[in-house]
């Protein structure tokens, strides 16, 4: 995916929308929401604890900035570390399933890239992975490669893994009335 953070445009969500509107999502649903964040820092938790009554579906978040926190604290593979650096599709998928471990909670989302000044592991600035994962193994890795300064890449980046959680959580919930409702 490729994206400008220049603005919302028509028909485009905000991540204060987004976060409601997932909240809302669980709540239905009767589900929780752990965050696992590299370079957003905490910004994906900030947006989601901004919407009144958070608090009956969002567990808590990880600011695993430091590669050491990754493997540590949330489980993720510390060869694929190594071999692969902390911005990697897979990392992320790792980084949103240990959130949800370490946190009991039934959704995970992660952050991770390189919102600059300079390239991390070989990778330019703006390249992002976004990740969710759900119960029963539901789950989704975005990579993004994003435009403009550092502040934009990570207000982006908030944008598109709450994009992502509202999307898998939607899709889930469609499967679900799918089977109560004998699959018509």
């Amino acid at each position: 995916m490729t994206g400008g953070p220049t603005g919302t445009g028509a028909g485009r969500a905000t991540s204060r929308e987004y976060a409601a509107r997932v909240l809302a999502a669980l709540e239905k649903a009767g589900g929780t929401l752990a965050v696992a964040e590299s370079l957003t820092g905490g910004l994906v938790a900030a947006e989601l604890t901004s919407v009144p009554g958070a608090s009956r579906t969002f567990r808590g978040s990880v600011t695993a900035y430091a590669t050491a926190v990754k493997r540590d604290v949330l489980g993720v593979d510390g060869v694929l570390l190594e071999e692969r650096g902390a911005v990697d599709p897979e990392v992320a998928r790792q980084m949103a399933a240990g959130a949800r471990r370490v946190l009991g909670a039934g959704w995970g989302a992660a952050t991770t890239g390189v919102a600059g000044p300079d390239p991390q592991d070989g990778q330019p600035v703006g390249t992002v992975y976004v990740a969710v994962a759900g119960p029963e193994g539901a789950g989704k890795v975005t990579a993004l490669r994003l435009n403009g300064d550092r502040a934009d890449i990570r207000k982006e980046s908030v944008r598109s893994v709450l994009a992502l959680l509202l999307s898998e959580l939607s899709w889930n919930g469609r499967a679900q009335d799918t089977e109560q409702n004998g699959g018509n």
